[in-house]
C-alpha cells in the first residue's frame, strides 16, 4: 500500500470467505468452502472444535444446535456420532477434509480460526499429518495464538484484536504475527498506517457491503474477510 493508504495493485487485497459461502450452502460444511474457492476465494476462514474423541472438526459454536439441531455439545459427541447427523451432502467435515478440499486449489489456503487455545494441538497435528503446513494460517485472540506459536514457530498468524490503537509491544514480540485483525468498525488509515510502522499488515472481518468493502481497501488493509466473497471478489477486481 502507498502512503497515503490507497490500494497498490502490485499487492493486491486479500479475498477471505468466512466460514465458506454461508449464503450460498450452510456454513462450515464442504460445499460451502468448495463454493467459495469456486467464486475466487484467496483463502477460506473456517471454524474448529474438538469431538469428545479429540478430532478437529469444522464448527463455530460449542453445540450443534443452531445448524445441526442438535443440543449437544460437541466436545460429548464422537466422530462416529457426528455421521448420524448428516444431512443428504451435508455433514459436519473433518479439519482434514477441509485441508483436503483447499489443497485442490492451487495457490488457495486455509485460515483456521481458534477461539480458544484447547484445539490447537490437535489441529496442528491434523495439518502437519497432512504435510500442509504452507497451506494453512491461523487467527484469533491472543491465548489460541499464542498457543499455536507455542506448537509452530513458523505458522502465520494474524491477531484478532478489538481494541482501538495496537497490542503492546511485548506481545507482538511474542506472537510474531504477520497481521493484525480487527472487525471492520475499528479500521481506519491510521490504524493501517500505525500497523505498518509496526510491522504488520491488516487483515479485517467482516465487511458484506460494497461501501464498506472499497472503505477498507481505500484504508490500506491487506485482507478483507466476508460472507459475500463474490461481492468481495467482483469489487476487489474492480468489477460492477
Amino acid at each position: 500500500m502507498s502512503a497515503a493508504g490507497t490500494p497498490d495493485p502490485a499487492r493486491p487485497v486479500l479475498a477471505v470467505a468466512h466460514r465458506g459461502d454461508p449464503y450460498r450452502h450452510r456454513e462450515n460444511t464442504l460445499p460451502s468452502v468448495g463454493s467459495a474457492l469456486a467464486a475466487g476465494a484467496d483463502a477460506v476462514e473456517v471454524d474448529v472444535q474438538l469431538t469428545r474423541d479429540g478430532v478437529p472438526v469444522l464448527l463455530h459454536d460449542p453445540t450443534l444446535e443452531r445448524l445441526w439441531g442438535d443440543p449437544r455439545p460437541i466436545r460429548r459427541v464422537t466422530l462416529d456420532q457426528l455421521d448420524e447427523l448428516r444431512d443428504g451432502a451435508l455433514a459436519v467435515p473433518t479439519l482434514a477434509e477441509a485441508v483436503k478440499t483447499v489443497a485442490g486449489t492451487p495457490a488457495a489456503r486455509l485460515l483456521i480460526d481458534l477461539d480458544d487455545p484447547h484445539p490447537a494441538a490437535a489441529t496442528w497435528e491434523a495439518v502437519t499429518a497432512l504435510g500442509a503446513e504452507r497451506r494453512v494460517a491461523f487467527c484469533g485472540p491472543a491465548t489460541a495464538m499464542l498457543a499455536v506459536r507455542a506448537l509452530a514457530q513458523d505458522a502465520e498468524i494474524a491477531l484478532t484484536w478489538k481494541q482501538p490503537g495496537l497490542p503492546a509491544r511485548a506481545l507482538l514480540d511474542d506472537l510474531r504475527p504477520r497481521y493484525l485483525n480487527p472487525p471492520f468498525g475499528l479500521v481506519t488509515p491510521d490504524l493501517t498506517a500505525a500497523a505498518r510502522d509496526a510491522g504488520l499488515a491488516v487483515s479485517t472481518w467482516t465487511a458484506d457491503l460494497r461501501r464498506t468493502m472499497r472503505r477498507l481497501r481505500a484504508a490500506g488493509v491487506a485482507s478483507i474477510t466476508s460472507n459475500r466473497i463474490d461481492v468481495l471478489r467482483s469489487v476487489l477486481d474492480g468489477r460492477r
